[in-house]
């Protein structure tokens, strides 16, 4: 450490000297190692300045909108060019033969669906001269339904009441209401009198939510055969009536007196 002192003197006299005195005895050689040190961090920063210097720098190049359009453009031909090279696929001469043989196939799909079986086997049989191995496939299975269907020996018309009866109570077992309704109608008015074909309208009409027809129905039963009521007691199908007071009145005549 240095400190310039000013001895006592005059100050005004031009006389004046300045004198250097070393507080530390040992700055001398403080100075020395640090001077070397500062000497060497500065050929070092001259040294990497130099070298930086030469070293070429790679530079970027920024796009500028105008560039960017055009580059487009160029990606844009060059997609349409391998487009244009692409393999176009030739047209299938068996086209028109397909077509034909889709068109007789609707037409067999159409007889079949009107049950008109002779006719549809005929259309089904020109499909399988066409060239679609799908569309023969299908049309064998359709015409199988349709050989069964013209062996099988015709199911004799219904005449009788009691045959119109059994047909709708089987169609009452598969849920099919409206075609069980249009046979039993058919009994009631061949037999109109006939106890069980007015019960089973009964049954139908419960089934079918028409409370008031049913009503109706199963008092008419009961006055044509009284066994009835009791039939109905029990009977499932009559399950919807069970709240109405009026069934319960109907069934149960007794409560009625006794209450009376």
């Amino acid at each position: 450490m240095f400190t310039l002192l000013q001895m006592p003197g005059n100050r005004g006299s031009k006389d004046a000297k300045l004198e250097v005195t070393c507080l530390d005895l040992q700055a001398e050689g403080y100075f020395e190692a640090n001077y070397r040190a500062l000497t060497r961090l500065g050929d070092f920063a001259m040294f990497a300045y130099d070298f930086f210097r030469r070293v070429p720098v790679k530079r970027r190049t920024v796009r500028t909108s105008a560039n960017a359009q055009t580059s487009h453009k160029l990606l844009k031909k060059k997609a349409v060019k391998a487009f244009k090279k692409k393999i176009v696929v030739p047209p299938d001469p068996d086209a028109p033969a397909k077509q034909a043989q889709l068109k007789f196939y609707e037409e067999g799909l159409k007889h079949f669906q009107q049950q008109k079986f002779q006719r549809a086997k005929q259309s089904l049989e020109r499909v399988l001269e066409g060239p679609s191995k799908e569309l023969g496939d299908r049309a064998q299975v359709h015409m199988r339904i349709c050989e069964q269907r013209i062996t099988r020996p015709p199911v004799p018309p219904l005449k009788s009441a009691e045959e119109h009866y059994t047909q709708g109570v089987a169609l009452m077992n598969l849920g099919r209401w409206d075609e069980a309704r249009e046979h039993l109608d058919r009994a009631r008015k061949a037999a109109p009198k006939a106890d069980y074909i007015v019960y089973a309208m009964a049954a139908l009409d419960c089934l079918t939510g028409e409370a008031e027809s049913a009503m109706q129905n199963l008092k008419v039963a009961i006055q044509l055969r009284p066994e009835n009521r009791y039939h109905a007691r029990n009977d499932e199908d009559f399950s919807f009536l069970q709240e109405d007071p009026r069934f319960t009145e109907l069934l149960y005549p007794e409560r009625d007196g006794s209450a009376n």
